[in-house]
């Protein structure tokens, strides 16, 4: 499932110190040691020498297929599971190959004290790459800790508002819930809550920034209420698994409210990105590859999640039946699909442009001001993608 701000409590402002505290010691580490075997291989699937012997990567919440499938998708056979630090290791495996190297992917959210996983890469020097909980995370850390983003994971960020059509036959979208004086429950200091504000879509007066992630207070207040969710999973899961619910909700992705986010991106540190350039350029396009890849066949890939989550003895109830359902919303909704140009991972530069200018004075009210003069290049690259590489069309 989603890597799920609805599922997770924020970043507590003891935690935000520290980091503040922290972020310019240091512009990364080496994440693992070269091979030196196989720099100059000609085989794009052969990472020795050019990456780093195991590749870290901090995600930002339990292993799903949502937000990391592609990345979880590339771990060999027989992986080793650290229950105790929630991560795992195995061999990069693409398309069936060895890649030579190794692939460590550590669980975000609980397990990292609910730090951003783009502020853990700069806690912890030894990770090679991170996963932000979606691309807006970015801007918001551009000028305390800066990260470039090499691949978007998902082309559509899966933000959404629900409501109860029983209640509210009237709805069919988010503006429509702001003409009532509905309230509408979210995690206080999100950013397109803000924006959606700002623009008049919602009044101030209606939203509520106390909702925990529980589903608990729309169940009491009989749907009464509406509440910020995830397209992959919530819809599924108030339905399903929510017995004291059991019905149908109806939803508006944030996305069609012009706040063109993307979802998780895969991203280094700033200063990390010409040190690590020999592997990205092999590496990224074997991400994009298993993005795609994973969505064709995902059983293996959520068999390993759920796996891990039990043996993480994770919070959130994962399940087969809900993983499926995150796959078919993936495609339905066209969440995991190109961009403009056929291309699966890249970035639309006049795209990112909209949300620099959107969340810019968002973030300055906050007293989280941006990079100065940030610019698209500042914060995404298209250097390492493979425009070859997307989805087909069916």
């Amino acid at each position: 499932m989603q890597v799920h701000r609805s599922r997770r409590s924020r970043t507590h402002l003891a935690v935000l110190a520290l980091l503040l505290l922290v972020s310019a010691c240091s512009n990364g580490g080496d994440g693992g040691e070269a091979t030196g075997k196989s720099a100059n291989s000609g085989d794009p699937l052969d990472l020795r020498g050019a990456c780093p012997s195991k590749i870290v990567v901090q995600t930002s919440w339990d292993p799903n297929v949502a937000a990391f499938g592609a990345l979880y998708h590339l771990l060999g056979p027989n992986p080793d599971i650290d229950a105790g630090k929630k991560s795992v290791t195995a061999p990069l495996v693409a398309r069936g190959k060895d890649t030579g190297v190794k692939l460590e992917l550590r669980a975000g959210g609980p397990a990292i004290g609910f730090t951003q996983a783009t502020a853990q890469m700069y806690l912890d020097t030894s990770i090679t790459l991170g996963v932000s909980g979606a691309f807006d995370e970015v801007l918001q850390l551009s000028a305390r800790q800066p990260t470039i983003a090499v691949a978007a994971l998902q082309e559509i960020d899966p933000q959404i508002i629900l409501w109860d059509p029983a209640t509210y036959p009237q709805f069919n979208t988010i503006r429509d819930i702001g003409r009532t004086d509905t309230k509408v429950l979210y995690f206080g200091g999100d950013t397109y809550m803000e924006y959606l504000v700002g623009t008049g879509i919602l009044k101030r007066s209606q939203v509520d920034g106390s909702y925990d992630g529980s589903p608990s207070r729309f169940v009491v207040e009989r749907g009464k209420v509406a509440q910020s969710g995830y397209a992959t999973d919530d819809p599924y899961v108030l339905e399903k698994d929510v017995k004291e619910w059991g019905k149908p909700v109806k939803y508006q992705l944030v996305y069609e409210t012009d706040y063109p986010n993307y979802g998780p991106p895969l991203v280094v540190r700033a200063g990390d990105k010409g040190k690590l350039a020999p592997c990205l350029r092999r590496l990224v396009p074997i991400v994009q590859q298993a993005q795609v890849d994973v969505i064709a066949e995902p059983d293996r890939t959520i068999d390993l999640t759920l796996r891990l989550n039990k043996d993480y003895k994770s919070g959130t109830p994962y399940t087969r039946a809900g993983s499926d359902f995150t796959v078919s919303q993936l495609k339905n909704l066209k969440l995991s699909s190109n961009g403009n140009d056929g291309t699966a991972g890249n970035f639309d530069e006049s795209r990112v442009q909209r949300m620099i200018d959107i969340t810019k004075p968002i973030f300055a009210a906050q007293k989280k001001p941006v990079k100065e003069g940030l610019k698209p290049s500042d914060v995404v690259t298209n250097e390492f993608i493979n425009p070859k590489i997307g989805f087909t069309a069916k």
